[in-house]
């Protein structure tokens, strides 16, 4: 076998491996289900078993999870510790930080988001984009929107004060990867795809740091 084709083979081998880590780090993305660049449930019972507001459950959860669960409850231990905390709230902040931080990863910026990640999570990505950047790999990115955003679970320890709370993202983008002539080995210029994403954040309830911080990321 000749050098050049050797050379290729390697390089091809190791965009693969790169590509599959990106995955487990951040997710899974799916073809997108409609034109480039574009983009109720039944009410449940619920049952007065966690702190109520104005004689009735507290709307501010019940309104994203069942009332009678324990992501309810937990829930409600954080807002008796800190009044002032909302799910709502939370939820669109962490919108914000979705795109924040997925963009600051794409484009190998992670020290603009450091205060926001766990030093695991930190280090983890750290370790993606190097790898990228030493195979002379480049991602072109945009972030088009969130399709979805959803609490899936939440817990608060109540010795620490502890709370993390769980949320499943499906967002649309175009990402591209090109390897250093500048081809692309994945994606398709000025198409979008879904990225499916559940992320943990955590903080620690009535301290004085209102930053929540990613723990943990799955899909």
């Amino acid at each position: 076998m000749n050098s050049p084709i050797l050379q290729l083979l390697v390089l091809a081998g190791i965009a693969v491996f790169l590509i599959l880590r990106l995955k487990n780090v951040l997710g899974t993305r799916d073809g997108f289900e409609g034109p480039p660049r574009n983009a109720s449930s039944p009410a449940q019972e619920r049952r007065n078993e966690f702190e109520v507001v104005d004689g009735g459950p507290d709307r501010d959860i019940t309104d994203h999870v069942p009332e009678d669960t324990d992501a309810a409850g937990a829930l409600a231990d954080m807002k008796r510790i800190e009044p002032q905390f909302g799910v709502t709230d939370f939820l669109q902040g962490s919108r914000g930080a979705y795109e924040m931080i997925l963009m600051a990863f794409e484009n190998g910026k992670l020290d603009e988001v450091m205060p926001f990640l766990s030093e695991e999570v930190y280090e983890t990505f750290v370790q993606v984009v190097d790898a990228r950047q030493e195979q002379g790999l480049t991602i072109d990115a945009e972030f088009i929107g969130l399709r979805e955003t959803a609490l899936a679970d939440a817990t608060f320890d109540q010795s620490s004060k502890r709370a993390e709370i769980t949320v499943r993202f499906v967002a649309e983008l175009v990402s591209v990867v090109r390897n250093k002539d500048g081809d692309v080995i994945e994606g398709t210029p000025g198409q979008s795809k879904k990225q499916k994403d559940i992320w943990t954040f955590e903080r620690v309830m009535g301290s004085n740091d209102p930053n929540w911080r990613l723990v943990a990321t799955g899909e």
